[in-house]
């Protein structure tokens, strides 16, 4: 049963390393480094850069960014975890980062539980099934299964990779509505997308970000999204409780990190300064035209909640069969 949890008290601190004697009086007094795990284009990276503009601004310096993409985030990661923890590298990391790569891989560069000072939550967004408008003649997501399940040589789903939410979602959408379904990885939504539009590939339960442009030009048909409401800046698509399809209630979410150890005050300072950020309606409205929702917390209730969605996505990898060894 996909649900959300309750926060886990209690969580183990990713804040634990002794910080650097350092006060937050003179930083930043040179530009920010900040590592994207992910390749340019994709959420995680447009989201970032919208961030950056605006702490820049409040904080004085650039934040400069730098994608190092690979091996499903983890080489940037590793990065990040193996930086000085001087404030100077940040980053952004993602669900598939913090929650799901442990479950993956039997060896990790990082401990996702120890490695990383969480500065705050960043952002959150749902995953939206969708299908190719001039291919596929469902309209509803009942209808949409009926269809599926019809097809004589079953269906393929696609993800920007194994062990995303895409393509677990996709996985466990499979098993429980008894469809025949293929799961094929892409670098990311700028290949999934053409390849659907191509008749290539039947559907996604993808990020919504990448897909609004398609969906509102009408060359996408967008059946449900795994948010627990209704999502803001696509109001007329149903949840996936409504479309009838039960707990099935999942977003994608990243915080903002540094290397542990980093000193308090620093922490505290951008966690301010994203407080601010994510107050700014001009902001929020900024990140709803992407497909997500910009977000704020403690560094505490960032860690509970990371801790609190590993259960659930445990649970997903292993209905999956996924394995990255």
């Amino acid at each position: 049963m996909i649900r959300r949890r309750a926060l886990i008290a209690g969580a183990p601190s990713l804040l634990a390393a002794p910080a650097l004697a350092q006060s937050a009086g003179d930083w930043p007094n040179r530009p920010v480094r900040v590592l994207i795990p992910w390749p340019p284009g994709g959420s995680t990276d447009v989201l970032a850069r919208l961030l950056c503009e605006q702490l820049g601004t409040k904080l004085g310096q650039n934040f400069v960014l730098e994608n190092r993409p690979g091996a499903g985030g983890n080489i940037g990661m590793e990065a990040i975890a193996k930086a000085t923890p001087d404030g100077y590298t940040q980053g952004p990391a993602t669900i598939a980062n913090l929650s799901i790569a442990q479950f993956l891989y039997s060896r990790l560069p990082f401990d996702p539980e120890k490695d990383f000072s969480v500065i705050s939550m960043h952002w959150e967004l749902p995953n939206v099934l969708v299908a190719p408008a001039q291919f596929c003649p469902a309209n509803t997501a009942q209808e949409f299964i009926a269809w599926a399940r019809s097809r004589p040589n079953g269906v393929s789903y696609g993800s920007p990779g194994v062990g995303t939410t895409a393509h677990l979602c996709g996985s466990m959408f499979c098993d429980r509505q008894k469809i025949d379904g293929q799961h094929v990885p892409f670098r990311g939504a700028a290949q999934i997308i053409p390849a659907m539009l191509a008749g290539d590939l039947t559907f996604a339960i993808d990020n919504l970000a990448s897909y609004i442009p398609v969906i509102q030009e009408g060359r996408m048909k967008a059946f449900a999204v795994t948010s627990p409401e209704r999502w803001p800046s696509l109001p007329q698509i149903p949840t996936m409780g409504q479309a009838g399809i039960p707990d099935f209630t999942i977003t994608s979410w990243c915080a903002w990190v540094g290397p542990a150890g980093m000193p308090r005050p620093i922490i505290d300072k951008v966690n301010a300064a994203m407080k601010e950020i994510a107050a700014d309606p001009a902001m929020q409205r900024r990140f709803e035209q992407t497909g997500a929702r910009c977000v704020w917390s403690t560094p505490e209730d960032a860690l509970k909640h990371a801790a609190s969605q590993r259960p659930m996505l445990q649970e997903m990898v292993r209905i999956s069969g996924a394995k990255m060894d």
